[in-house]
């Protein structure tokens, strides 16, 4: 009888969690630091689930390699990995700004940035049904080597920036 009831506990939980969706990967902040190189530092924290935080440590999903691979794929620029763990990826991409020079002054402009993509990346895996992902995240900064920056909030798509640098 006893068996019985744990067997049927351990049953009824496995029903919840797979009827009903869980919270899950939330953005919570993108910062896009521009060197003076063309090249840019994005810092990106997100949280995790329980269950993504599973799935992280068996790697059968890390955020960070999803988000190098899309960085790769939409901009087709080089792209080095400094931290990729359950909460935060930090990344160098070369090459991220275009520069323009003219009569001594530079003008520099980020690319258009959007994670209207990341739900066909997430839906090619097997727990896509069981999460609800929240992929704007609550701000996003894109700074330039001069201090100047502009910050967005909960935007899941962020518009190009140009900037003259101050000499």
């Amino acid at each position: 009888m006893k068996c019985t009831l744990i067997l049927t506990g351990i049953l009824l939980l496995v029903i919840c969690f797979f009827i009903c969706p869980a919270q899950a990967f939330t953005a919570k902040s993108l910062d896009i630091a521009v060197q003076q190189n063309d090249d840019a530092v994005i810092t990106f924290t997100y949280e995790l689930s329980w269950f993504e935080n599973f799935a992280v440590f068996l790697h059968i999903a890390d955020p960070g390699v999803e988000l190098q691979k899309a960085l790769e794929n939409n901009y087709k620029k080089s792209v080095d990995v400094f931290v990729a763990n359950q909460g935060e990826s930090q990344f160098v991409v070369h090459g991220f700004a275009s520069v323009q020079e003219h009569n001594g002054t530079v003008m520099m402009k980020t690319p258009a940035l959007s994670f209207a993509d990341a739900q066909k990346v997430l839906n090619q895996y097997w727990f896509a049904p069981f999460v609800n992902p929240d992929f704007s995240p609550d701000i996003t900064r894109v700074s330039f080597p001069d201090g100047y920056f502009e910050e967005f909030q909960n935007q899941i798509s962020i518009p190009a920036v140009s900037h003259i640098l101050n000499s």
